[in-house]
């Protein structure tokens, strides 16, 4: 379906070097897109775009730490400025820091949060500020999490700081509605990604993941690409201030 398609677009996705990022990336590629990676690593972001390749559109990278908050908006502008316009925004780029709440150090919080709203918020208002100065529309996809609703423990900084972005996702939504910005969020379930191998290969926790699950099994990077390519395109137009689960049914489970 032509409304699925993402021909003449352009987006920008944070963390784009590997595990989830690479899979959006990759997604949003074959449906069309020309992709700008953003990451830490030059390495990493050369790899990943070398792996994109066979897509057949153009693949920018951006060496970029988003902890670093003040320097956002400035990155943005070189990004447009060397890239040209970008239609479509991801807010994939995340950390986490896992210690018993009465023992975390302040400034694991405080990363934490940095990275995972306020480097988020950042973004979205640089990009929202380019499209409503261009008279352009847009679509804002922030990757929030399982935590988005709910927590384990040892997890307080993490699941604050998704908690806040579905919420976040839903206020900028009706901020930038007179301005045809669309702003939703994905929820991925538990995925098998480079970050997750531990727990993948840990066979108690990796047993409590399946059984729990109804799908019974871990989720892929794959398995998020078409609900990005669907908040992205034109068949999402009506579809805002919403976060979209991809679970394998996780949360529909009591």
């Amino acid at each position: 379906m032509d409304a699925f398609r993402l021909d003449g677009k352009r987006a920008l996705v944070t963390g784009g070097s590997k595990g989830i990022g690479a899979g959006l990336a990759r997604g949003l590629a074959d449906a069309g897109a020309d992709i700008v990676l953003m990451a830490r690593h030059k390495k990493e972001l050369e790899q990943a775009r070398s792996d994109l390749q066979d897509t057949g559109r153009e693949i920018g990278i951006s060496v970029c730490d988003v902890s670093k908050t003040d320097e956002i908006h400035d990155v943005f502008s070189e990004i447009v400025q060397q890239e040209g316009p970008l239609d479509i925004l991801v807010n994939n780029a995340g950390t986490t820091r896992r210690a018993p709440a009465h023992e975390l150090d302040l400034d694991d919080w405080r990363m934490v949060i940095d990275v995972n709203l306020t480097a988020v918020f950042a973004l979205c208002q640089a990009f929202a500020k380019k499209r409503i100065s261009d008279k352009q529309p847009g679509k804002i996809i922030n990757i929030g999490s399982l935590m988005s609703s709910t927590t384990r423990k040892d997890n307080a900084p993490y699941a604050a700081s998704k908690g806040a972005v579905l919420l976040l996702t839903r206020a900028l939504a009706v901020d930038w509605a007179a301005y045809d910005i669309r702003v939703n969020a994905i929820g991925p379930g538990f995925i098998n990604t480079p970050l997750t191998e531990p727990l993948v290969d840990n066979p108690e926790f990796n047993e409590w993941v399946t059984q729990r699950c109804p799908q019974g099994r871990w989720g892929t990077p794959g398995d998020l690409a078409g609900a990005a390519v669907f908040l992205a395109s034109p068949a999402s137009d009506f579809v805002t201030g919403e976060i979209l689960y991809v679970d394998g049914g996780w949360l529909a489970r009591f």
